[in-house]
């Protein structure tokens, strides 16, 4: 799996920085690309990447101010025009079809695929092939969700070894156990699966966190995540002013990854107040707190191992 950042600001769009939205490529998964918010100019930020729109099939919307959103309409539109034709899945808080539905009729766009709504809430769970994704409602000015994406867990290794002590030698044999329950063989009699397995190996658990208020509540909702996208479009000095405007400070998005056993955390909208001489001041705010973190610039791409 691998994290693109088409968008890390908060608000308003800069030069140096989009809005948000960012892209969770399932390659070699599901072949398929999971978008989480669409602001403004979306589809511009994909043109700089290798991103191909028709690979996009689930859009996950946090919440429904425009930042976050206001890209959607252009974005389905030419998606249709560059080739799209699988069905498309949008999840967001109750309003989101409404906004989707007006916008495409309005604009008497004709889009070459179907779009299946699902309108979240607290507590809502999508069951999607491979994923688990849990929903939690947030602290901010309007219902903002967070999604925790849960992978499921990995066939542990065949046990080669325990398999040659029993004269079993590398041989398709060793394939068909792997990929069955159990297995009849002339000179051994039946081979359970279970017997030569090891044990699981656990799938990577990401949350991606809409707009909030830091609460220590929230720990649970990102316990032992592998990653935790969290927002810090304040930094530590204006907790009050983050307090007030539904927002986190970059040290409260830190203190809860160090708080919830969280592998890495990548912060992201940023507040435009916040030019590139600061950036570096931002981030080591937060890793005074959390080391394993990183300040996320626009495509910026990592890898989830």
């Amino acid at each position: 799996m691998e994290i693109t950042f088409l968008g890390t600001g908060a608000g308003v769009p800069s030069k140096e920085r989009n809005v948000s939205a960012l892209a969770l490529s399932l390659l070699q998964e599901e072949n398929h690309i999971w978008l989480f918010d669409c602001g403004e100019a979306t589809q511009h930020q994909i043109l700089h990447t290798s991103i191909k729109p028709r690979k996009i099939n689930k859009i996950f919307i946090t919440h429904l101010h425009g930042d976050h959103i206001f890209g959607l309409p252009g974005f389905l539109s030419s998606r249709s025009f560059q080739g799209g034709e699988e069905e498309l899945t949008i999840y967001g808080p109750k309003g989101i079809k409404q906004f989707v539905e007006t916008s495409i009729q309005i604009s008497q766009s004709h889009l070459s695929y179907p779009i299946h709504y699902i309108e979240i809430e607290d507590g809502s769970v999508i069951k999607e092939h491979n994923f688990t994704i849990h929903v939690k409602q947030l602290d901010h000015g309007i219902p903002s969700y967070g999604y925790r994406i849960e992978e499921k867990n990995y066939p542990g290794e065949l046990l080669v070894d325990k398999l040659k002590a029993i004269g079993i030698t590398p041989g398709p044999l060793y394939g068909e156990l792997k990929n069955s329950e159990s297995i009849e063989t002339k000179e051994h009699g039946t081979l359970y699966r279970k017997d030569f397995i090891g044990p699981e190996k656990a799938g990577k658990i990401i949350v991606v966190m809409g707009d909030t208020r830091y609460q220590k509540e929230h720990s649970g909702f990102v316990q032992n995540a592998d990653l935790l996208v969290h927002e810090a479009t304040f930094n530590r000095e204006q907790a009050d002013l983050a307090s007030r405007y539904f927002h986190s400070t970059t040290q409260q998005a830190a203190l809860l990854a160090n708080n919830s056993n969280v592998k890495r955390l990548i912060i992201t909208h940023i507040s435009s107040r916040f030019q590139n001489i600061q950036y570096e001041a931002l981030l080591n705010e937060a890793r005074e707190i959390f080391p394993n973190t990183v300040l996320a610039r626009d495509f910026y791409k990592t890898e989830i191992k």
